[in-house]
């Protein structure tokens, strides 16, 4: 499909990503999947390369396990694009939907916010830049069934204090606060095509 490409993905960009230690994001995760101990990822990209182009990404990552394989599954995101929304959901089952995000710099300072919930994260670097490779796994439910996702991220990082702010009627309120983060440049995020998982996967 011209507007979804297949995986796998190349990216590049910037992100800011906040961790929540000890609190759950409260989402729902696929019925296959069984919750783990461990910091909520919250992260905010800014892609300005892409097989669909720029756009921007808010996404919350819980830790999670699919039998004995443990990962992050990913239980809210949202895109500016709608082919990079077609194309998560198709190669991987990413919960995608359109919002309206804006990003915004201020000195070192960045911040993106998604207007349509007033929901927003903010960093500010506060250590100097080391490269860093990251192995990914994300745990997500497809059309058919569950997947393992696998995927590499290779950047310069800054660690950064972050500030998430959620509306306090909204179902991700308790992300809200002062959080350790990072600020991740020169971005290159390849996301691999998804895998069916073999074996006793869905043992609880």
């Amino acid at each position: 499909m011209a507007d979804a490409p297949y995986a796998p993905w190349v990216l590049s960009g910037e992100a800011l990503v906040a961790v929540v230690p000890g609190r759950r994001a409260r989402g729902l995760l696929p019925p296959e999947l069984r919750p783990l101990p461990g910091p909520v990822v919250v992260a905010g990209v800014r892609y300005s390369g892409s097989p669909v182009g720029p756009y921007h990404e808010l996404a919350v990552g819980e830790p999670a396990r699919l039998g004995t394989r443990p990962g992050l599954c990913i239980t809210t995101m949202v895109v500016d694009s709608a082919e990079s929304r077609a194309g998560g959901r198709l190669n991987w089952g990413y919960p995608k939907q359109l919002g309206t995000l804006l990003w915004d710099d201020d000195g070192d300072e960045r911040e993106l916010r998604w207007l349509e919930r007033n929901i927003a994260i903010r960093v500010r670097p506060v250590g100097p830049p080391a490269p860093v490779l990251v192995p990914l796994r994300a745990l997500q439910r497809r059309s058919d069934g569950p997947v393992v996702v696998p995927g590499r991220l290779r950047g310069r990082v800054r660690l950064a204090r972050a500030e998430i702010a959620v509306p306090g009627v909204d179902a991700l309120a308790a992300l809200a606060g002062r959080r350790v983060g990072a600020v991740v440049q020169s971005l290159r995020f390849s996301v691999l095509p998804a895998r069916r998982p073999i074996g006793r996967w869905a043992s609880p």
